[in-house]
């Protein structure tokens, strides 16, 4: 997706394995809502009916006789601020909204749907009325500060759209997450973490390493093209926040055949500047790495801990995983303690 491909740190907070969840919809006659939030790309099954018409990977109203139109509300798995959205109607040809709208709330998480759709709620529009194409990926781009918790997508005046992706950062409530001086995941996306830059993301997303729930299989870590030439590769990753670290946890679970052979982890402490991203950032960060693990072998589909041999007291902001040459890290989690 070319958004994410220039902003590799954005991730989409409405996934459904991140806590994302479809809370109701005025209506979902054809096709369930629940569709919308699937991981997977969306398919389409010839000569596959329901016993209300055609089988369709997404959320599909019926045809509207009356004025107004069709709504979904949509709570975010992660609250944060959103870049971009992603409204898809793959395979939706001739039964797909002419128009869409997307508004948006910050409220507390376990708002409930009577709630959203009561006049109480206040709703920012983040999206105008905008016209969609069929059978394709619709991408916004969201210019808005703000960190929301819950969307609304409207549809003009009827239709299918197969799947919703809010691509953004995650900005968790740091009162709740910093509470009690407890030890805590520095690198996981939950706690706001991002990647900044990598050398290669051929078959495996590195964001994918900062993810919270174990891995399902090989295509849900980090994973490089095999290297032919000299060098290694590597992906750099901004902690949640400045803290000390105690013990990594890197895992090459589902990797067998094609795990690296060996990996290092340098730290640093930098003062970003506002508008920096991706590469800019990579480039400030040169000149600040210090050692956190030396060079050090790994194993095939193996959870690896480190904690006696990292470099003791290392204050970071930023970490750099190095891999050699190539291969795939299923999971990366860094553990410190926060002052």
């Amino acid at each position: 997706m070319a958004v994410m491909a220039k902003f590799p740190h954005l991730i989409d907070l409405a996934a459904g394995r991140l806590g994302g969840r479809v809370l109701a919809a005025n209506d979902d006659f054809f096709a369930p809502k629940e569709n919308l939030l699937k991981p997977e790309a969306p398919v389409f099954i010839p000569g596959k009916y329901t016993d209300r018409g055609k089988w369709m990977d997404g959320w599909e109203t019926r045809r509207r006789r009356t004025p107004g139109h069709d709504w979904c509300i949509v709570a975010l798995g992660l609250p944060g601020v959103i870049r971009s959205i992603v409204v898809d109607t793959a395979f939706f040809r001739g039964n797909f909204p002419s128009h869409c709208s997307i508004d948006a709330c910050g409220m507390a998480s376990d708002a409930d749907a009577s709630f959203l759709t009561s006049a109480d709620a206040l709703w920012h529009p983040l999206v105008g009325y905008s016209e969609l194409g069929g059978d394709a990926q619709n991408p916004f781009a969201i210019d808005n500060p703000h960190r929301f918790t819950h969307l609304r997508l409207n549809i003009f005046p009827d239709g299918g759209v197969a799947r919703l992706r809010v691509l953004g950062e995650a900005l968790p409530d740091l009162r709740h997450m910093f509470a009690g001086g407890k030890e805590i995941d520095l690198a996981s996306i939950v706690h706001g973490a991002q990647v900044v830059d990598s050398s290669d993301r051929f078959f495996g997303e590195p964001a994918n390493m900062l993810m919270p729930y174990p891995p399902p299989n090989m295509g849900d870590g980090w994973e490089t093209k095999r290297r032919r030439g000299p060098g290694h590769d590597w992906v750099v990753i901004r902690l949640a926040t400045e803290g000390t670290i105690t013990r990594v946890e890197l895992d090459t679970a589902h990797y067998k055949g094609n795990y690296p052979e060996n990996a290092s982890l340098e730290a640093a402490v930098v003062e970003e500047v506002a508008g920096t991203v991706s590469g800019d950032l990579t480039s400030t960060v040169i000149g600040h790495w210090k050692p956190l693990l030396e060079l050090t072998p790994l194993q095939p589909n193996h959870l690896h801990v480190f904690e006696s041999g990292l470099a003791a007291g290392t204050t970071a902001t930023h970490v750099r995983l190095n891999i050699f040459p190539d291969g795939g890290v299923s999971r990366l989690r860094v553990f410190g303690d926060i002052e």
